[in-house]
């Protein structure tokens, strides 16, 4: 037995449920209203349209159509990361995009060849929600981690300055700077993988079980996506530094200003 279905009408019902964040923004003048309707809009947008064309993508189940709808979500996700990060596309867009492609295919291969091997291979309903979700979660810690990493350097620059100045190479005086970034990055994944079925019912698993399959399985589910997911986080950041670094810099080691849409004083 699958999951019930819910009628539009109850959808519209449960956007009562933003009166809340609503109240909470007026009543503290939260200047987010706008970007509340705003994210709520192009959800709901976003979301029915990939519902309806996930239908014909599942019932074709072409692995180069699987193959070209994954590349399309990492073009996507890696414009969100630049904007989210302030930085210049035109510097960061090919790297990120690399970085990007070793953390979901990376794991997403091992996931789908190794562990769960479905009939066939590269079927659209495993390969899709499951780059989805590594995807998502690569996004996230791509900006933390690619911010913090580059606004680190800003703020800090002396004391990089000053580690290059004493016989350091670039990539020993970026150390540790690159060491808070992946700490900043991967912490949170680490925190929720610590709290996972005490603290919360994981989506995997959620959707697993309302899929009709014992809890069993989807416990066996949840536990390997989470590793895929850190994995690719893992992967996905170190590589979108590591290669970003030659364009970033100087011949002598400095930062450039240009990499930076906007520089906060």
């Amino acid at each position: 037995m699958g999951a019930s279905d819910i009628s539009y009408w109850q959808l519209a019902l449960g956007y009562g449920l933003l009166i809340f964040p609503m109240a909470v923004f007026l009543w503290h003048g939260v200047p987010l209203l706008g970007d509340t309707f705003m994210g709520v809009l192009r959800m709901t947008v976003q979301l029915l349209f990939i519902g309806f064309y996930l239908q014909y993508v599942f019932r074709w189940n072409n692995p180069w159509l699987n193959i070209g709808w994954i590349a399309v979500m990492v073009l996507v996700a890696d414009a969100s990361i630049v904007r989210g990060c302030g930085l210049r596309a035109r510097i960061f867009l090919l790297p990120l995009s690399l970085s990007l492609l070793m953390g979901v295919l990376a794991p997403l291969l091992i996931f789908v060849l190794v562990i769960i091997r479905p009939d066939p291979l590269f079927d659209a309903r495993y390969v899709i929600p499951i780059a989805g979700m590594i995807l998502g979660n690569c996004l996230r810690a791509d900006i933390v981690g690619i911010r913090g990493f580059y606004e680190s350097l800003h703020k800090r620059e002396k004391a990089y300055l000053h580690a290059l100045a004493s016989g350091a190479r670039l990539h020993e005086a970026a150390q540790p700077f690159l060491r808070d970034a992946l700490r900043d990055a991967l912490a949170p994944t680490i925190a929720t993988m610590a709290t996972m079925g005490v603290v919360s019912l994981p989506g995997m698993m959620t959707g697993v079980i309302l899929g009709g399959s014992d809890p069993a399985t989807a416990i066996k589910y949840q536990i390997a996506i989470m590793l895929a997911i850190f994995s690719g986080t893992a992967i996905t950041v170190t590589a979108a530094i590591y290669l970003t670094l030659h364009g970033s810099f100087t011949p002598y080691g400095v930062l450039k200003r240009e990499i930076f849409a906007r520089i906060e004083k």
